[in-house]
């Protein structure tokens, strides 16, 4: 149904402990009432989502963080008040009206305040904070149109809002900053250079080997179901006869490839976010054997580009 029209219904359906999937300016999100450990549980089984990996809790306004959580260090409400509304997910302490489900046990918990109005009207017509992952299958593609969602998890959903292609296309970036320097635990759509700019230096923690202290820190994860891997520039397709795919930053490759996906012919790694997750939906679902992507440059969002692509490719080394 249209997000705008939609909202009393879905707030409904959340308060109901149901499940509604709605667009975020990151990426959809499924969300759950985080009061609630079993509608929270809910979102564990329509994913096929592991119990370790956290969930992220959504508020409606930046001032519904202490109301949640108590008082935070000083350098968590300065990011907060800086960069709410928007795509950053900042690490606190759990209250313990949060339940241990949707922390996946953790005494920490990632909160955000999305930069959508309707999602923000949405948690405020629900009256609850909401669990939000990305409204996908584990460990596949993340979502940036309702036709996704539908696509993925079909009638798990109780709700599904249209708000139609999410903004950034990227997930948001998730922070801890509640030590000496600031902790990017994963990369997303609020640039490394803009937090850097507020909050002086920071840290980046690589992937997750063990249980993950944040959301989508797996080092293999956000893949295709279509084997991809990365290479060098848009080179020609290999021999062989095979129909495969090609994910290119700026310019398509010389020959060879049956689909070909751009992400941006004027070079601009926010617009390759932006369509990043779409490109590969569509590749997916075009019969290919195989995708090749290259990367982007390794600056502004195309860090947190570059950090999906390794992940889906992981993903597929893992498997081979």
């Amino acid at each position: 149904m249209p997000a705008e029209s939609g909202i009393a219904e879905a707030a409904a359906v959340l308060r109901a402990g149901g499940l509604v999937a709605f667009p975020t300016e990151t990426v959809y999100g499924l969300g759950a009432n985080a009061l609630d450990a079993r509608a929270a549980a809910r979102i564990f089984q329509a994913k096929a989502r592991p119990s370790f990996d956290p969930l992220i809790t959504h508020l409606a306004d930046a001032a519904d963080l202490e109301k949640l959580v108590g008082a935070v260090p000083a350098a968590v409400a300065a990011l907060a008040w800086r960069f709410w509304p928007g795509p950053l997910t900042l690490i606190v302490d759990r209250p313990a009206v949060i339940p241990p489900i949707v922390t996946s046990g953790l005494d920490t918990m990632a909160v955000r305040v999305p930069d959508e109005p309707s999602a923000r009207a949405l948690v405020r017509a629900a009256g609850v904070p909401v669990a939000a992952p990305s409204a996908n299958r584990f460990g596949q593609l993340s979502p940036t149109r309702a036709e996704h969602v539908v696509s993925g998890l079909g009638a798990a959903v109780d709700v599904v809002l249209d708000g139609g292609a999410t903004r950034c296309g990227i997930e948001s970036t998730i922070v801890d900053a509640r030590g000496p320097q600031p902790v990017v635990l994963r990369l997303g759509a609020l640039a490394l250079e803009e937090l850097v700019a507020a909050a002086g230096p920071v840290s980046v923690r690589p992937g997750s080997s063990g249980q993950p202290v944040a959301p989508g820190t797996l080092a293999a994860h956000y893949a295709p179901r279509t084997p991809l891997r990365l290479v060098s520039g848009a080179e020609p397709a290999p021999g062989g006869g095979e129909r495969r795919g090609f994910l290119a930053f700026r310019a398509a490759p010389a020959a060879g490839y049956a689909v070909v996906e751009v992400l941006s012919p004027g070079g601009d790694v926010t617009e390759a976010a932006a369509r990043l997750f779409d490109a590969l939906h569509r590749l997916d679902a075009a019969g290919v054997t195989e995708i090749h992507a290259e990367a982007v440059p390794e600056e502004g969002v195309g860090r947190a580009v570059n950090d999906r692509l390794r992940r889906a490719a992981a993903t597929w080394n893992a498997a081979g």
